[in-house]
């Protein structure tokens, strides 16, 4: 989640950065980062959809013991993202306060901000990569030797044409589109952003009507990518953003898949409501100047019977669901 002083946010017409850091961690090590355990360590924002999409990635795939993860606070200061969440407010692997840190050690005041998801190598306390487009499909697709037996293939090479054009729609009018429509500056700006947030998903609300995930009858990357935009789309982006034509749990269709999703390990067990309630409400005063975080909505719908089975599908295709959370990782339920 590219970041520019909290204080921006909602006066300037929003433009999502692009990754500046755009070397790949790769099983040949061709951009001189090879696929290794334990060399790495992924830092993300749990409040982040971008980089809950590496959340939910990586546990899917079962790299937690090949790659470790750093947790950063939800409210940042004008120095971006911080770990305040540990002892002596520093991580314990990387021994640093701020994310910037590890880009400075890479390159100093380098463009295009401190931005979450961010593979940082541990020897040299650098940067590797901010590139939260790729660094999904790269764990699917470059990290095979280190995945756990039975991990799902999330980028199936006979589908990938139909999985990119997904995605690219999904982000263009979703996953971007709440943003443009949260911090647009002028009337027509947010009309025309929010119109298209909400015309893509009734699009997908017809896709998914007679099946049960986005492409094929397996998860892909592509539902990881919406998802991460629709667990957030009731408690924040609906009033926050302003994105309310209808609530998520008003689409019968929707609302079913994003449940089957939220009850699929992997997804709801990495799913922090009080980080992304807090993130949002807290952060963007430009927005919000207040600062105070709603009490709702009721999560207790996330449990709820979704019905999705009758579609058939194999969530995890010729594999098997992950193990448990480890026990560092684990977050609060919010729906007992």
């Amino acid at each position: 989640m590219p970041h520019d002083g909290n204080a921006a946010y909602g006066h300037k017409s929003f433009k999502r950065s692009a990754g500046h850091f755009t070397d790949r961690i790769t099983a040949d090590g061709r951009d001189g980062w090879p696929v290794e355990a334990g060399r790495y360590r992924l830092v993300v924002s749990r409040a982040c959809p971008w980089a809950s999409r590496a959340v939910i990635s990586r546990r899917l795939l079962g790299l937690e013991d090949a790659l470790s993860m750093a947790v950063t606070d939800p409210i940042q200061d004008d120095r971006s993202w911080r770990f305040t969440l540990g002892p002596d407010d520093r991580d314990p692997v990387l021994g640093i306060r701020f994310l910037a840190e590890a880009y400075d050690a890479r390159e100093k005041d380098a463009p295009g901000g401190v931005s979450v998801p961010a593979l940082v190598d541990v020897p040299s306390g650098q940067l590797v990569t901010n590139d939260y487009q790729r660094i999904t499909l790269d764990f699917a697709t470059e990290w095979t030797a280190l995945h756990r037996d039975g991990a799902p293939d999330l980028y199936p090479r006979e589908s990938r044409d139909e999985i990119d054009t997904v995605m690219a729609e999904v982000y263009q009018d979703v996953n971007n589109g709440v943003y443009a429509a949260g911090f647009a500056t002028d009337q027509k700006e947010y009309e025309a952003a929010c119109a298209g947030v909400f015309r893509r998903l009734e699009l997908l609300s017809r896709r998914l009507e007679g099946q049960r995930y986005l492409v094929g009858d397996t998860i892909t990357e592509a539902d990881i990518r919406l998802f991460t935009t629709l667990v957030r789309f009731d408690a924040v982006y609906h009033g926050h953003f302003k994105c309310n034509l209808w609530k998520l749990a008003e689409n019968p269709v929707l609302w079913a898949y994003a449940r089957d999703l939220y009850q699929t390990p992997g997804f709801g067990d990495t799913v922090d409501f009080d980080h992304i309630k807090r993130h949002y409400h807290q952060v963007h005063t430009g927005i919000n100047p207040t600062g105070i975080v709603p009490l709702g909505p009721d999560l207790s719908g996330w449990r709820a019977p979704h019905d999705r089975e009758r579609l058939g599908g194999r969530p995890f295709g010729t594999g098997t669901p992950p193990g448990p959370v480890p026990a560092a990782e684990q977050v609060p339920d919010p729906t007992p």
